[in-house]
């Protein structure tokens, strides 16, 4: 982020984790400063998608990137992902932006474009994601090639007019994000990323998250 001189801030949503998160996110506070590093602690497990609502509304830039705490999402395509918002024309790997003269108002970074890809998921993994991403893209119509990517950017004009209007709080959170701008007439441009799966601990993806993906997805499609 240095080396592109944009100036920024880490903001870590902690939900009581019992993986020691909050003393590796204080011992990166003492590193770069309680300016760059700052941590937003809630009691109990209150959903990922509450949590990604908590740190878009504390965040105080003008632009705001959503990425996975273990490195799934490299840093690297941030400085990307600002260049296609403010519309110039890149190209990573063997793959190209989807650009616009006049820039967008979300990016979100897509695993399922050419230049994209997934590391370290189970072929079961890989189909579920897919299969997830196809059903979704049916239902709800969103106009984006990867619904249940997390690894985003959003302007603070985007913010403000999506935010009050999510009410999912779990993993239907990033299907509903994308779903309301889409409602709200914002432009969204595409930058292909390539996902690796954590090295230490494991996946939360399990019934339970899957339970919830379905209910949410659901609920969507009837209500919106």
């Amino acid at each position: 982020m240095s080396k592109s001189k944009l100036k920024y801030e880490v903001i870590i949503v902690e939900d009581s984790s019992p993986d020691n998160t909050f003393e590796v996110a204080k011992s990166l506070q003492k590193v770069y400063g309680e300016s760059k590093v700052k941590i937003f602690t809630r009691r109990g497990k209150l959903g990922l998608g509450s949590a990604y609502g908590a740190g878009l509304a504390i965040a105080r830039g003008e632009r705001v990137v959503i990425m996975d705490a273990d490195l799934s999402h490299h840093p690297k395509f941030i400085p990307m992902m600002v260049d296609v918002m403010d519309g110039k024309n890149n190209g990573v790997g063997s793959g190209k932006f989807e650009n616009s003269s006049t820039g967008f108002d979300i990016v979100t970074g897509t695993r399922y474009k050419r230049g994209g890809g997934v590391y370290g998921w189970s072929l079961f993994r890989k189909m579920t994601s897919r299969g997830a991403n196809f059903m979704a893209d049916f239902l709800l119509q969103p106009g984006v090639s990867d619904l249940t990517g997390s690894f985003r950017l959003y302007s603070r004009n985007a913010i403000e007019d999506i935010l009050p209007k999510v009410n999912s709080k779990g993993y239907a959170f990033q299907m509903e994000i994308m779903v309301r701008a889409k409602d709200c007439g914002l432009t969204v441009g595409e930058v292909p990323i390539t996902f690796v799966d954590r090295v230490y601990g494991n996946s939360k993806l399990g019934s339970g998250e899957i339970v919830g993906f379905l209910k949410g997805l659901l609920n969507l499609f009837l209500t919106t």
